[in-house]
């Protein structure tokens, strides 16, 4: 009896990887893979790398020789942007035998040797090109998700070209999806019994398919029969139009979320960086976001060590985030990138004192997403649960993108559930379902 070879993929970086790691499984399948989960023994190793920090190229180094120690045959092929622009160090460590740029990423099951006759190689094959087609695209298969919540690709590259940022190096110019393409896939996953689907790409705003544009698409994609959810992932502040505000709040298909990144709340710094808005304009928005959509749940991205970044531009990026109804933050110390344009410039503040002014914004986000989970006790909110369990809870998620967990221990993945919200953590809001009694238990100590 023949035994399929075994497949482990693993993802590292944004939600539209994780999408593109769901198209890869596919691939896969079709050639004969088994697939299983990452970490235990393969004879294939699919890793999907992130370039945005120095750490997650240090992540991905280390997940090879991780893996090749449990399974020291598995062939290892490495796309992602790393690949991408990380392709002369990827071919000094040993062990890789694939790498393959974002070019040619979602075709890499076709370079692979056949499923029974994997073998390792004295030197990585490699699939890469510095230049990425500008054209419209589509998808060759449309992957299985790993979670209900399933991400849903729609365009691809950025042309903004903020100095602190490897994205154009690694995924190129914008395009966009077909939109044919993607209406399909959406048919596909609710057909499949996916509730709800997250859009996700590099500059979701710059969405453009002859004509049609990102509230064009979201109109049309209000109609698929089967959905409960359409969520936007992070969207640059420059292309939230009003229309697409009226958009989200006019339907309850489209989730009340929304992450926008602002990166510094001081104009010198955002200038520096190339970055497209000034702060008054990015208050205004969220100013507007917040009076016409209700219930709103909102994200951001915030940068801290910029290159000469003062303790009085920190202060006016402390200021801003304070003061704007934000229910989390992501907070990032400036890591630099060979290639861009802020590794010419000169470093105001050693790293000490980037990791306080970072840990500063990380309590204040801790408290803002406690705030936010407080102020939704008594309510009675749509939870869509995941499979995953801890400490003997289920957990979930809002439409607005607030976590919850639920004591017990029903099966309750895929299913969208009333829950009343009776306590808050910083990482959860607690509750049970809407038409129980509330279980007396420690939620409190989550």
């Amino acid at each position: 009896m023949t035994t399929s070879a075994r497949a482990s993929l693993h993802t590292l970086g944004c939600r539209l990887n994780h999408a593109e790691t769901a198209v890869l499984g596919e691939g896969l399948r079709q050639r004969g893979f088994q697939l299983v989960e990452f970490g235990r023994p393969t004879d294939l190793l699919v890793l999907n790398t992130c370039a945005v920090t120095e750490d997650a190229e240090r992540t991905s180094r280390y997940l090879i020789r991780k893996t090749l120690k449990h399974s020291p045959h598995a062939f290892v092929a490495v796309t992602g942007c790393y690949a991408q622009t990380g392709l002369e160090g990827l071919k000094r460590q040993g062990g890789i035998d694939l790498i393959v740029g974002h070019q040619f990423k979602l075709d890499l099951p076709s370079y692979l040797p056949p499923a029974d006759a994997l073998q390792k190689h004295a030197s990585p094959d490699i699939r890469h090109t510095r230049t990425m087609s500008r054209e419209d695209f589509e998808l060759p298969y449309f992957g299985e998700p790993d979670s209900t919540r399933a991400p849903l690709k729609i365009q691809d590259g950025c042309s903004a070209m903020c100095s602190f940022c490897i994205i154009p190096f690694s995924r190129g110019h914008e395009r966009s999806r077909r939109l044919e393409d993607i209406l399909e896939e959406a048919h596909s996953l609710a057909a499949r019994g996916y509730r709800e689907i997250v859009l996700t790409g590099v500059n979701l705003g710059q969405y453009l398919h002859h004509g049609h544009d990102l509230c064009s698409l979201l109109r049309q994609l209000d109609r698929t029969a089967g959905l409960e959810r359409i969520r936007i992932s992070s969207i640059e502040p420059t292309t939230v139009s009003d229309e697409l505000l009226d958009l989200l709040a006019g339907s309850a298909k489209f989730c009340p979320s929304l992450h926008i990144p602002l990166q510094s709340g001081d104009d010198q710094i955002l200038l520096a960086m190339n970055r497209r808005h000034t702060v008054r304009a990015y208050i205004g928005l969220i100013e507007r976001a917040a009076a016409k959509i209700p219930h709103l749940g909102l994200g951001t991205d915030l940068m801290v060590g910029f290159p000469g970044e003062t303790e009085s531009a920190f202060r006016n990026t402390l200021a801003v985030a304070t003061d704007l109804p934000f229910s989390y933050l992501h907070v990032f110390p400036y890591s630099p990138r060979p290639g861009t344009a802020a590794v010419r410039m000169k470093r105001a503040a050693p790293p000490a004192t980037v990791r306080k002014r970072a840990e500063v914004l990380l309590d204040l986000g801790r408290a803002k997403r406690l705030a936010f989970h407080q102020q939704q006790i008594g309510t009675t909110v749509s939870v869509l649960f995941e499979a995953s369990t801890q400490d003997g809870y289920r957990q979930g998620c809002t439409p607005n993108f607030t976590k919850v967990a639920v004591a017990g221990s029903d099966d309750l993945r895929n299913q969208s559930k009333p829950i009343t919200i009776t306590a808050a953590t910083e990482r959860w809001a607690l509750g049970h379902p809407a038409l129980e009694q509330p279980m007396i238990n420690s939620v409190i100590q989550l």
